[in-house]
Protein backbone atom coordinates (compact mmCIF):
# COMPACT_ATOMS: atom_id res chain seq x y z
CA UNK A 1 0.00 0.00 0.00
CA UNK A 2 1.36 3.41 -0.96
CA UNK A 3 0.31 6.59 0.82
CA UNK A 4 0.56 10.10 -0.61
CA UNK A 5 -0.03 13.07 1.67
CA UNK A 6 -0.99 16.63 0.83
CA UNK A 7 -1.56 19.76 2.86
CA UNK A 8 0.54 21.08 5.69
CA UNK A 9 2.53 24.26 5.81
CA UNK A 10 2.90 27.31 8.01
CA UNK A 11 -0.03 28.71 9.97
CA UNK A 12 -0.45 31.20 12.79
CA UNK A 13 -1.64 30.09 16.23
CA UNK A 14 -5.40 29.72 16.23
CA UNK A 15 -5.47 28.97 12.53
CA UNK A 16 -6.56 25.87 10.62
CA UNK A 17 -5.04 23.39 8.22
CA UNK A 18 -6.30 20.32 6.44
CA UNK A 19 -4.19 17.28 5.67
CA UNK A 20 -5.23 14.66 3.14
CA UNK A 21 -3.86 11.23 2.33
CA UNK A 22 -4.63 8.91 -0.57
CA UNK A 23 -3.86 5.21 -0.54
CA UNK A 24 -3.15 3.08 -3.59
CA UNK A 25 -2.08 -0.46 -4.26
CA UNK A 26 -3.49 -3.34 -2.23
CA UNK A 27 -6.04 -1.17 -0.45
CA UNK A 28 -8.27 -4.15 0.40
CA UNK A 29 -5.69 -4.94 3.10
CA UNK A 30 -6.40 -1.69 4.96
CA UNK A 31 -8.29 -1.98 8.26
CA UNK A 32 -7.80 1.58 9.49
CA UNK A 33 -6.13 4.83 8.49
CA UNK A 34 -4.86 7.70 10.54
CA UNK A 35 -2.28 10.31 11.31
CA UNK A 36 0.77 10.32 13.53
CA UNK A 37 3.16 13.16 14.24
CA UNK A 38 6.72 13.56 15.36
CA UNK A 39 8.18 16.74 16.78
CA UNK A 40 11.95 17.30 16.99
CA UNK A 41 13.46 15.26 19.81
CA UNK A 42 10.19 13.46 20.55
CA UNK A 43 8.74 10.08 19.73
CA UNK A 44 6.18 9.61 17.00
CA UNK A 45 2.69 9.72 18.49
CA UNK A 46 -0.83 8.96 17.35
CA UNK A 47 -2.91 12.01 16.50
CA UNK A 48 -6.11 10.46 15.19
CA UNK A 49 -7.26 7.29 13.48
CA UNK A 50 -10.43 5.91 11.92
CA UNK A 51 -11.33 2.32 11.20
CA UNK A 52 -13.04 1.11 8.03
CA UNK A 53 -16.17 0.87 10.17
CA UNK A 54 -15.94 4.51 11.18
CA UNK A 55 -14.67 4.17 14.74
CA UNK A 56 -12.47 7.15 15.60
CA UNK A 57 -9.69 7.60 18.10
CA UNK A 58 -7.98 10.87 19.06
CA UNK A 59 -5.03 11.86 21.18
CA UNK A 60 -6.18 13.75 24.27
CA UNK A 61 -4.16 16.78 23.18
CA UNK A 62 -6.21 17.26 20.00
CA UNK A 63 -9.70 16.30 21.14
CA UNK A 64 -12.20 19.03 20.33
CA UNK A 65 -9.81 20.69 17.88
CA UNK A 66 -9.06 18.05 15.25
CA UNK A 67 -11.47 15.93 13.26
CA UNK A 68 -10.76 12.93 11.06
CA UNK A 69 -12.79 11.67 8.14
CA UNK A 70 -12.39 8.94 5.57
CA UNK A 71 -13.80 7.97 2.20
CA UNK A 72 -13.50 4.20 2.01
CA UNK A 73 -14.49 4.09 -1.65
CA UNK A 74 -11.69 6.48 -2.57
CA UNK A 75 -9.27 5.16 0.07
CA UNK A 76 -8.61 8.61 1.43
CA UNK A 77 -8.36 10.05 4.91
CA UNK A 78 -8.35 13.70 5.95
CA UNK A 79 -7.41 15.49 9.12
CA UNK A 80 -9.00 18.86 9.79
CA UNK A 81 -6.95 20.77 12.32
CA UNK A 82 -8.50 23.81 13.99
CA UNK A 83 -7.35 26.10 16.78
CA UNK A 84 -3.77 25.12 16.09
CA UNK A 85 -1.17 25.68 18.78
CA UNK A 86 2.63 26.01 18.55
CA UNK A 87 2.90 22.61 20.24
CA UNK A 88 1.15 21.07 17.24
CA UNK A 89 4.26 21.78 15.19
CA UNK A 90 5.60 18.48 13.86
CA UNK A 91 5.99 16.28 10.83
CA UNK A 92 2.66 14.58 10.27
CA UNK A 93 2.62 11.06 8.82
CA UNK A 94 -0.29 9.27 7.21
CA UNK A 95 -0.61 5.69 8.40
CA UNK A 96 -2.52 2.70 7.13
CA UNK A 97 -3.02 -0.29 9.38
CA UNK A 98 -3.10 -3.44 7.33
CA UNK A 99 -4.18 -7.00 8.08
CA UNK A 100 -0.47 -7.72 8.39
CA UNK A 101 1.69 -4.71 9.19
CA UNK A 102 1.55 -1.01 8.51
CA UNK A 103 2.26 1.43 5.73
CA UNK A 104 3.52 5.01 6.12
CA UNK A 105 3.48 8.16 4.04
CA UNK A 106 6.54 10.31 3.54
CA UNK A 107 5.43 12.95 6.04
CA UNK A 108 4.38 16.57 5.73
CA UNK A 109 5.56 19.47 7.86
CA UNK A 110 3.09 21.47 9.92
CA UNK A 111 4.48 24.59 11.57
CA UNK A 112 2.39 26.74 13.89
CA UNK A 113 4.09 30.04 14.52
CA UNK A 114 3.43 33.75 14.51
Amino acid sequence: VQLVESGGGLVQPGGSLRLSCAASGSTSRITAMGWYRQAPGKQRELVAAITRGGIKNFADSVKGRFTISADNAKNTVSLQMNSLKPEDTAVYYCNAKLYFGYSWGQGTQVTVSS
